[in-house]
């Protein structure tokens, strides 16, 4: 009898983690997915630098768009024609163009989205140019964004700076009575506007 109850048992613990592993999975496949192209920008007159912001659309939170939408804003700020794309808008005939780039992943599984990934392995425009590394996630982002980093300059990529965002987890911890969000946006605003004026901008 008892042996009847432990196999059976068994049984549905190997049911149970079978059905969390395929849910998991359909999880992973569904949020992995190439998201739908979409394009902004944000023309300067006599720009001295153009910059294209590239990421994959998360299909459950824009918190991506948003901080690469304020980046690019920055960016903006400081003479820098700017393009927003998100990775099946970009333009491939036009990518060698763009002075710099900055590659937003969204963090999965621990790892940067593949989308993102992909791009940064097909694309030789990437080749010693200067490139910014953007990781977002719910908050635990320190392997995704390691692996994002080695991605850029194992392609070849210059890279100058790396940020975080974070959806959940602080982004501040002197402004915890603001949204976490606007938060998030405004730091990338600055960054943008740092970047630009060391880095972008002669």
């Amino acid at each position: 009898m008892l042996k009847t109850k432990k196999r059976l048992w068994l049984r549905r613990l190997a049911l149970t983690v079978c059905l969390i592993a395929l849910g998991w999975l359909i999880l992973t496949l569904w949020v992995e997915r190439i998201g739908v192209a979409r394009t902004w920008h944000k023309p300067v007159a006599n720009a001295s630098r153009k910059v294209i912001v590239i990421f994959d659309p998360d299909p459950i939170y824009n918190l991506d768009e948003k901080v690469c939408r304020a980046f690019a804003n920055g960016l903006a700020q400081r003479n820098t024609d700017v393009v927003v794309a998100t990775v099946s808008a970009v333009d491939e005939t036009t990518l060698a163009d763009f002075d710099a780039y900055v590659l937003c992943a969204n963090t999965y599984n621990w790892a940067p989205d593949w989308a993102v990934t992909d791009f940064i392995k097909k694309h030789d425009a990437l080749i010693d140019k200067p490139i910014v590394a953007i990781t977002v996630g719910s908050g635990s982002t320190r392997r995704a964004q390691q692996l994002l980093e080695n991605s850029i300059t194992g392609r070849g990529g210059r890279l100058v700076a790396s940020n975080t965002y974070w959806l959940m987890r602080p982004n501040d911890e002197q402004q915890l009575d603001k949204s976490n969000v606007d938060v998030a946006v405004s730091l990338a605003f600055g960054a943008g506007v740092q970047i630009a004026d060391s880095i972008f901008v002669e």
